[in-house]
């Protein structure tokens, strides 16, 4: 029962229901008494304690297990929600995210047991509820029963326990085994294990029995057999024979280590009957069994033949290795349904081609092949489009952490502020979602940090105490837009100039003919910053160069507006996917280039005497707006040519409010291409962002146009 395989399968459902306690948790803080609140956390508690028992993660498990003890106290009404309990919460949750960053990375949770957080959980419950400790009586008197039944049993020979052994078989090497260990003076138990009624996992209890058994010695056999217990064809119990050095006691103990089990009955076999064919249990060793494990029963012999038990040891909760990546997606079958549509609709235009290719009459073969390659167009784009639709997956996936980022900076920056989402079903490309996540939290740290004022400065400006911050995502034609904003103090941009002028990034001629956007702009610089002191949290534009440049690599841009005293807006634009863009095919002398379409305004025919200079560099005045033109020749390295036209071909491109005209040759039209990154070892200007392969089988270089402006 090798539960590696089952390792993606975990790490993807526990961050799902880690997302749902810190969100439930919130809602917590602000509503005690939300019984339905209560609920989701205590079933969420609950599988991800079943989960992580499967798989082996006991401290994962026990940590969860004392969650769910609390929750289950507060839904009978026998424990209030307090702020403290709360916090305590919210420190249990970022322990199992460590566990769960360990298994990802290693496949083992860790050493890490947290028992100053189970203890506080332990304390917390008791302490709240002591009407929770009534159950420890009760059990008492039942644990005197099983020894009146066993003495009972025993005292009439112990009929009914030889019963239960008559009836088993064992193989030669079975018996070899365990006439071998007896001849070593091992110790050969009969153990019975018990399983809760209300457990929902019985397979996955036996498995990790098993494991603890194996530490300890050798299974030499099973009742059920192993394939019936993987199956889960057993009730609520199963046994085992055992070959070992330990005493029942920490045999037991060791059983007990897994949750969810009601009892154990151990006993020693006598060897000899066994070894005759007779299994009958050593009645003597059945009553210390039943005061060890306060069971009602003898053991029965039991378990998992010794090679295949020896194959299932390992669990990669024990083991370390690579980290384990979450590729997958999840996807609504109707869009697979929809895929194997579109697929199928590919093989009848293959067909179609086949059929023309086979043809004898030349005019009709024309005609049809023409049919049939508009057929085979629509189709690719319909697959397209259905793909693009796979790999989609909402934002929410990303900012969903935020909030209860937000709320833990509130608490340690001694500041009042909350954050407001909105779209957060935009949908972007998988690859997009997995890189968008650090340049956000980076940004949102700032607002927290350095963009909202302290309470007394709020109080001063005439502010509500509490801040805010906005996160908002839009779809916006073929780009997806998010705004992080807030109503804080803004960016100082007289701070940012004099700075700037300190670090001789600019000099004071300069720094005058700057607008305020362009100051602010060097916020992005590396290392640039205005913080008088580097906090753990922040610092006003430190990292913000690699917020850039990671939203750049991404095929998109940001740009900032701030106002002094009011806030600022930080917005972000990122193409909805990187695999399959719609482009503008230009030719430069005799190469070919591509433009992606989304950052292209407008085309132009421009004359060449309306070309002006300012401060020595070319621009055009459109529509009232004054554009400078890149010679894609020039800075391409061609070779330097004379201009003979009196006409030139501009293509308007833009990044945010900036725009730029690139010069080009030829026209050829638009086109749907496949981006295929160039790789490491092609050291290239950031202008050039991929390459494309043409219908021809023609290389043609992809440009980006951010880096162009």
């Amino acid at each position: 029962m090798d539960t590696s395989q089952y390792l993606e399968i975990f790490i993807d459902e526990t961050k799902e229901h880690l997302q749902s306690l810190s969100d439930h948790f919130m809602v917590l803080e602000k509503e005690p008494d939300n019984a339905d609140t209560i609920n989701e956390i205590f079933r969420s508690a609950h599988t991800l304690k079943g989960m992580a028992g499967t798989m082996g993660f006991v401290n994962m498990q026990n940590l969860t297990h004392k969650m769910e003890d609390v929750f289950s106290v507060i839904r009978d009404g026998n424990m209030k929600v307090t702020p403290d309990l709360v916090d305590l919460l919210f420190r249990g949750l970022d322990a199992l995210e460590a566990y769960q960053d360990n298994i990802i990375n290693t496949s083992s949770e860790g050493d890490e047991t947290n028992d100053d957080i189970v203890n506080a959980l332990i304390s917390m419950k008791e302490g709240k509820a002591p009407a929770a400790a009534a159950p420890k009586t009760e059990s008492a008197p039942k644990a005197e029963e099983p020894k009146k039944e066993e003495a009972a049993s025993q005292s009439s020979g112990g009929d009914n326990v030889a019963k239960k052994y008559l009836d088993i078989s064992f193989a030669d090497f079975e018996k070899n085994a365990i006439k071998e260990a007896d001849e070593q003076n091992k110790n050969v138990y009969g153990i019975t294990v018990y399983i809760q009624e209300n457990c929902l996992l019985k397979a996955a209890r036996a498995f990790l029995v098993f494991k603890e058994l194996e530490v300890l010695g050798e299974v030499v056999k099973s009742v059920p057999t192993v394939q019936d217990i993987e199956d889960e064809k057993f009730d609520l119990d199963f046994s085992v024979i055992l070959i070992t050095d330990a005493t029942e006691n920490k045999v037991v103990a060791a059983i007990k280590t897994v949750s969810e089990i009601e009892k154990v009955a151990i006993g020693k076999l006598n060897v000899a009957e066994i070894v005759g064919g007779d299994a009958k249990a050593d009645s003597d060793a059945k009553q210390d069994a039943a005061q060890e494990s306060k069971s009602e029963e003898s053991a029965k012999p039991s378990a998992a033949a010794a090679k295949k038990a020896k194959e299932d040891k390992k669990a990669p909760a024990k083991s370390s290795g690579k980290p384990v990546v979450n590729r997958s997606v999840r996807v609504d079958i109707e869009k697979l349904d929809d895929l194997m549509n579109q697929v199928s609709e590919l093989i009848i235009a293959k067909n179609g081609l086949v059929s023309v290719s086979e043809s004898d009459t030349a005019s009709t073969d024309s005609q049809s092949f023409t049919e049939q390659i508009e057929y085979l167009e629509r189709i690719t784009t319909t697959l397209h489009e259905s793909i693009m639709k796979v790999r989609m997956v909402p934002i929410e996936s990303v900012v969903n952490r935020f909030p209860r980022m937000i709320r833990d900076l509130s608490k340690k920056l001694d500041k009042p502020m909350e954050l407001y989402m909105s779209g957060e079903d935009t949908e972007l490309d998988r690859t997009v979602i997995d890189e968008i996540g650090d340049p956000l939290m980076h940004l949102l740290r700032n607002s927290a940090d350095h963009g909202i004022e302290s309470l007394e400065r709020r109080k001063e400006l005439g502010k509500p105490e509490q801040g805010s911050i906005y996160l908002n995502a839009s779809q916006v034609g073929n780009n997806v837009v998010i705004e992080v904003k807030d109503d804080g103090g803004g960016i100082d941009v007289e701070k940012v100039r004099a700075k700037a002028i300190e670090r001789g990034t600019i000099t004071e001629e300069q720094a005058e003919a700057m607008e305020d956007k362009d100051i602010i702009d060097l916020l992005f610089l590396p290392s640039f910053s205005t913080a008088e002191k580097i906090t753990d949290v922040s610092g006003r534009g430190v990292g913000l160069d690699v917020v850039r440049s990671k939203i750049e690599g991404l095929g998109g841009d940001i740009e900032v507006r701030s106002k002094k005293d009011e806030g600022s807006v930080f917005t972000i634009r990122l193409p909805l996917t990187l695999a399959i863009i719609q482009a503008l095919m230009i030719e430069l002398g005799e190469e070919k280039y591509a433009i992606p379409l989304n950052s292209i305004e407008t085309i132009e025919d421009v004359a060449v005497s309306d070309i002006k200079y300012v401060k020595s560099k070319e621009v055009i005045h459109l529509r009232g707006t004054v554009i400078p033109l890149v010679r894609l020749y020039d800075l391409l390295d061609f070779p330097p040519r004379e201009e003979t036209e009196d006409n030139i071909t501009v293509v308007i491109v833009s990044k945010g409010d900036k725009q730029a005209g690139l010069v080009v040759d030829n026209l050829i039209g638009q086109q749907e291409i496949v981006i295929k990154p160039l790789g490491k070892y092609i050291n290239i200007e950031k202008i050039i962002s991929g390459a494309t392969i043409l219908g021809d089988g023609e290389v043609a270089l992809i440009l980006d146009a951010n880096a162009l402006v």
